[in-house]
C-alpha cells in the first residue's frame, strides 16, 4: 500500500458525508431566508472536512497509543494499529491538518465577514479552534473526554448546533428559534452514529476502559437510547416542516426516513454488537440524505 492510499484510509473518507450534512442543512436553511454565497458554502464545506480529518487522524492515534485498537477491534484496521503509520507520522498529519484547519477558518471568516463584524469574526475563530480542540481531545490525552462518556454529547453539539447553526449565520447572519429543530435533528442522528460504534464496540471499550455511555449503562440501554435518539430527529423535521411548510417539495426529506425506520427495525433485532457494524454506514448515508433533501426542498427548490 502506498503512503498516499494510507493517509487516505486513515482520513476515513467514508465519516465525510456525515461531517458536511449540517452545512448542507445550515446553507439550507440560509437559502430559505434568502440567503446563498457559493464561496461561503465552498468554503464552509472544506472547512468541515478539515475538521473531521483532523478528528480521524486524532482518533485514531489517541486510541491506537491508548490500546484501545487492537486485534479483535471490528471496525476497519487504523493505520497506526496495523503499522503502516508510526506514532510521530501520525502526530505530523495532525499538526499538518490542524494548520489547514486553520488557514482555511481563516478565509471562511474573511469571505463571510470581511472587515466588518469583527465580534463575529472573533467569535467564530474561537469556535474554530474549540472545533479543533474537540476533534483531539476526544481520544488524545490523559482527559479525553471520549473516554469519560461525553462523547455523544460533544456530537449533538459540533455535528449539530454548531455545524448546522454556525453555518447558516455565515450566510445570513442572524438566527431564529425554529432552526434549532433541524439542528438538533442533525445532532441527535449524528449522536446515534455514534452510539452504533459504541454498541458494536462495547467488549473492546469495556475491557480498555473506554468509557462510552454504552459502557457505563449497558447494551440494552443503549438500543433504547438509540431508538429514542432517532425519534427525536424525525419529531424535531416534523416540527420545523409544520411550522414553515410551504409547498410539496419540502416533503423530499421525510424519504430519509424511510431507510432510518428499516435500521431501526435491523438495530432491535440485532442482538450480536459485532453485527451492527453494517448499520453505521446505513445511517449515516440515511443522515446526509435528510440533509441533501433538506438543502434542495428548503433552498434551492424553495
Amino acid at each position: 500500500m502506498t503512503k498516499i492510499k494510507i493517509w487516505l484510509a486513515a482520513a476515513r473518507l467514508r465519516t465525510l458525508p456525515l461531517s458536511i450534512s449540517g452545512i448542507l442543512v445550515g446553507a439550507g436553511l440560509a437559502g430559505f431566508y434568502g440567503y446563498y454565497d457559493s464561496t461561503i458554502f465552498i468554503l464552509a464545506l472544506f472547512t468541515t472536512i478539515g475538521f473531521q480529518v483532523t478528528s480521524n487522524f486524532a482518533n485514531d492515534y489517541g486510541d491506537g497509543i491508548k490500546g484501545t485498537d487492537d486485534h479483535d477491534r471490528l471496525g476497519p484496521k487504523r493505520a497506526y494499529q496495523s503499522g503502516h503509520l508510526s506514532r510521530r507520522e501520525l502526530k505530523n498529519g495532525i499538526i499538518g491538518s490542524i494548520a489547514i484547519d486553520f488557514l482555511l477558518v481563516l478565509a471562511l471568516m474573511y469571505f463571510s465577514f470581511e472587515k466588518e463584524h469583527l465580534i463575529y469574526v472573533a467569535l467564530f475563530i474561537v469556535l474554530g479552534v474549540a472545533s479543533i480542540w474537540a476533534a483531539i481531545a476526544y481520544t488524545v490525552g490523559r482527559s479525553a473526554y471520549g473516554y469519560k462518556g461525553l462523547g455523544d454529547v460533544f456530537v449533538f453539539l459540533f455535528f449539530g448546533l454548531l455545524g448546522v447553526l454556525g453555518s447558516m449565520f455565515l450566510f445570513t447572519k442572524f438566527l431564529t428559534p425554529a432552526s434549532f429543530f433541524p439542528a438538533a435533528a442533525i445532532g441527535l442522528l449524528s449522536t446515534g452514529v455514534l452510539n452504533l460504534n459504541n454498541l458494536r464496540d462495547y467488549t473492546s471499550d469495556k475491557r480498555t476502559g473506554k468509557n462510552t455511555l454504552v459502557v457505563l449503562f449497558g447494551l440494552d440501554w443503549g438500543k433504547k437510547y438509540h431508538y429514542i435518539l432517532l425519534v427525536a430527529a424525525f419529531l424535531c423535521i416534523l416540527i420545523f416542516t409544520w411550522l414553515h411548510f410551504q409547498r410539496w417539495t419540502q416533503l423530499l426529506q421525510f424519504v430519509a426516513f424511510i431507510p432510518i425506520l428499516l435500521h431501526l427495525i435491523r438495530v432491535s433485532r440485532t442482538r450480536d454488537p459485532r453485527l451492527i457494524d453494517p448499520e453505521l454506514k446505513k445511517l449515516a448515508l440515511s443522515t446526509f440524505l435528510l440533509a441533501v433533501l433538506f438543502c434542495l426542498g428548503y433552498g434551492y427548490l424553495n
